[in-house]
């Protein structure tokens, strides 16, 4: 491992899964690969699905045996996640906010995280992802 892969490892990662986006049968997302790629920008500290209030148990079981929190809304899940990706951004404990979605909503987030100072990654399936979302955050994964 190089010094830039030392300094890499180093940085503390948040993530934040739009799961009513991407977690459908249609996306077939594989949330361990998801994580693994992730990882190769520096350590995932805090890792949160957000859902709808009609997720099923078992899907509730294979958020959290991937390691994800799974955080309900019984609205909009965008705004509960945009709330939780926010303290993120305040967070002087978290170097990358990392947002896995297709969803141009989330593009004020990412512009807030680059202006405090966060590195931001998208994690995004494709069809679909929004191109102004894509051309603002520092990094991008496709799955």
């Amino acid at each position: 491992m190089g010094l830039f892969d030392f300094l890499k490892r180093g940085k503390k990662i948040a993530i934040f899964v739009d799961g009513p986006n991407v977690i459908r049968k249609d996306v077939n997302v594989d949330l361990d690969e998801v994580k693994k790629k992730v990882s190769k920008y520096g350590r995932i500290v805090k890792a949160y699905v957000f859902l709808d209030q009609y997720a099923s148990d078992k899907l509730i079981y294979a958020m959290k045996m991937h390691g994800f929190t799974p955080v309900f809304s019984k609205g909009d899940v965008d705004i509960v996640m945009s709330i939780y990706a926010m303290e993120s951004v305040f967070d002087n404990g978290i170097d990358i906010v990392s947002l896995m979605t297709r969803d141009t909503d989330y593009r004020p987030l990412i512009v807030k995280a680059k202006e405090r100072g966060k590195e931001t990654l998208i994690v995004a399936t494709k069809p679909g992802l929004s191109v102004a979302l894509k051309n603002t955050a520092d990094n991008v994964i496709m799955i």
